[in-house]
């Protein structure tokens, strides 16, 4: 197997020197500040126009009907696939739920907002819950920015990973949270009695439902179309039965079930995401009669996906796997022709500066200073665009720490940092992940593994230290 040592890198790495107006810059191939969106040359496509982000917790893409799944479970997310632009190959910058979102909203890798798990500080005397305020206090969120320029904001979500605890209600007027792992139909009934009294004045609007996640618990009228009544197995779908399989595929590296056991939980999964679909559905009719589509930029993505056996686990968090940080991105510009379909790979930390762009919004020298991503009109213009790496993080429950890169020409490498593991993939070849490439390709791992480490050195981490694990809770019932 191939070993890249701390002192490999370090004599083999070579540091290229910039010299600019007498000043010397060492260029470490991450750009910490992207370039802000340029309002002047790139003049907004919906000036004032209201924004509505639509959030899907844990929806993997392969089980997304319009980005090519076989099953129609979501009807109403591909209507605005077809309406508008879909974005086919969109990676998340974490695999679940609190670091994912607060770097859509940040602009920000997870190592940068630093909100990589529920709790910053966890020991038997001292229990602080991370807070974006106060782990990273120069931060400011999108919702933020929106705000100071005028728009009414909401956030309608189901609370658990996305609290305002953790610092997501900043920026917006209205926050709800009040129901755990709560569904996107009790979410939009807030958000439509908030537009109703919103709907003259520009918003920004996040609307966020956990229907498909495996904690969610169907309302008593769930019909769980794409169930098998033929299923005898031993499971019925619970949260606590999920919860149970996901804690032994973390403490056993896989779970034990059947292939019949496998269909059924993503059977399930399938029916929860239809239900989901299909609250979104309610909510947009009722939305079209407020006679404000036509001024209202639409975007509908999800945070991260979850896993169900593609590598002998269920749930997510754990790894970086493409079935955890692939995730569905369309975009219903009112003004911008669509029906198009992308296919370089793009980000979600993409987002918000591109709903910046498209409103003619140019954000703080604050929040542009902390900007990893890069708007997306040249694809959403069609006047270019060209495909993006992707970093990917995660440091869930301290249980393990992993860092990786998605390249735009295919490879795919993931470092655990505690064990010293390396993976290399080529998701051209073996789209699945499950030829681990790193012994016939050394040379490819090798100079993927420096921009991982040079990565998190741009994002204030020592890429050398020992990184050790422990157990920080996201469920109450862990870490006891």
């Amino acid at each position: 197997m191939a070993i890249f040592t701390k002192s490999h890198i370090r004599c083999i790495a070579v540091l290229v020197f910039v010299i600019i107006g007498g000043g010397v810059f060492v260029s470490l191939g991450v750009n910490r500040q992207q370039k802000k969106p340029d309002s002047g040359q790139n003049p907004a496509v919906c000036q004032d126009c209201n924004v509505l982000l639509v959030a899907f917790d844990a929806l993997q893409v392969a089980h997304v009907s319009g980005f090519g799944y076989d099953k129609k479970t979501t009807p109403t997310i591909d209507a605005f696939a077809q309406e508008g632009i879909l974005f086919h190959n969109t990676i998340s910058a974490a695999p679940w739920t609190v670091p994912s979102f607060m770097s859509i909203f940040t602009d920000a890798y997870p190592s940068q907002h630093k909100v990589v798990n529920k709790f910053s500080l966890y020991t038997k005397d001292e229990k602080v819950v991370a807070n974006l305020s106060k782990l990273s206090p120069n931060m400011q969120t999108l919702a933020q920015i929106f705000k100071k320029n005028g728009y009414a904001t909401g956030g309608f979500t189901g609370d658990a990973g996305v609290g305002a605890q953790f610092g997501y209600n900043l920026g917006f007027d209205t926050y709800t949270d009040e129901v755990p792992f709560g569904s996107m139909e009790n979410s939009a009934g807030h958000a439509l009695d908030w537009l109703k009294t919103h709907q003259s004045q520009k918003f920004f609007l996040f609307l966020h439902g956990y229907d498909a996640h495996g904690q969610f618990k169907p309302s008593a009228d769930f019909n769980g179309i794409f169930m098998d009544p033929a299923y005898k197995g031993p499971y019925t779908g619970t949260p606590q039965e999920q919860a149970k399989l996901r804690e032994e595929g973390l403490a056993n590296g896989q779970i034990n079930v059947s292939p019949a056991d496998v269909t059924f939980w993503r059977n399930l999964y399938d029916s929860k995401i239809y239900a989901e679909d299909s609250h979104f559905a309610a909510f947009w009719q009722e939305f079209q009669t407020l006679g404000i589509k036509n001024k209202t930029i639409v975007v509908i993505f999800a945070d991260h996906g979850t896993e169900f056996f593609e590598h002998k686990r269920i749930d997510h968090g754990f790894s970086l796997y493409d079935e955890l940080v692939r995730v569905p991105l369309v975009f219903v510009v009112p003004g911008l022709e669509g029906k198009r379909v992308v296919d370089e790979q793009v980000r979600t930390i993409d987002i918000a500066p591109t709903v910046l762009d498209m409103v003619g919004i140019t954000p703080t020298t604050g929040y542009q200073s902390q900007m990893q991503g890069e708007s997306l009109m040249p694809f959403l213009r069609e006047t270019g665009g060209a495909s993006r790496d992707a970093f990917i993080e995660t440091d869930y429950r301290e249980y393990t720490h992993k860092r990786g890169i998605r390249t735009k020409d295919g490879w795919k490498f993931i470092l655990t940092l505690e064990s010293n593991r390396r993976e290399l993939y080529n998701l051209k070849d073996d789209p699945g992940e499950t030829n681990n490439l790193i012994d016939k390709h050394p040379q490819v791992a090798f100079d993927l593994e420096l921009r991982v480490r040079e990565h998190m050195k741009a994002m204030g981490e020592d890429p050398y230290k020992t990184w050790g694990v422990g157990c920080v809770p996201v469920y109450q019932d862990q870490c006891q």
